[in-house]
């Protein structure tokens, strides 16, 4: 499809965050189960849910614009999952505590790469006048942030600390 107009980069793009967060929920499924620690393992699940919703919200977006959500695959996402793969779920550690350390930092990759997804939908929307659109997506790209912030607050709370 040829991009002429914002709209067109827009809708383009919510296909694309929807790829991404279909394929991040797999990663952050399996980074939960693989976490030592039961916290880190609990936001985990928070942020498996985060992505689900948000992926349900993008594709009611989607449907009130006629378009497929899965129209798109996210290179970006599948790079970072790729990541996620051989430097938790595929690599050996010598401690619970390192692979939790390990496992935040990719976390946090996949989280950032939604983050920056959000936030450019969410300028497109309020400039193309997506009110509702914008709305919704402005409180996807909110939760998104709460939850890198809920990972930096384990990290450095103990995590880290653990870890070293």
């Amino acid at each position: 499809m040829t991009l002429t107009t914002l709209k067109d980069v827009y809708l383009d793009q919510l296909q694309d965050l929807w790829s991404a967060n279909k394929q991040s929920l797999d990663a952050v499924t399996k980074l939960g189960r693989a976490a030592g620690d039961k916290e880190l393992s609990e936001a985990l699940i928070r942020g498996g849910t985060g992505i689900s919703d948000g992926m349900e919200k993008i594709a009611e977006i989607c449907n009130r614009h006629d378009i497929n959500p899965s129209g798109e695959h996210c290179n970006g996402m599948e790079g970072l999952v790729k990541e996620a793969h051989a430097h938790v779920l595929e690599a050996e550690f010598g401690s619970d505590d390192v692979r939790d350390a390990m496992i935040i930092t990719q976390y946090q990759r996949m989280v950032h790469y939604a983050l920056a997804g959000y936030g450019c939908l969410v300028a497109f929307a309020n400039r193309l006048d997506l009110d509702e659109d914008g709305a919704i997506l402005q409180a996807c790209l909110d939760e998104t942030y709460d939850g890198d912030r809920v990972m930096t607050k384990i990290a450095t709370g103990h995590v880290n600390k653990d870890a070293a």
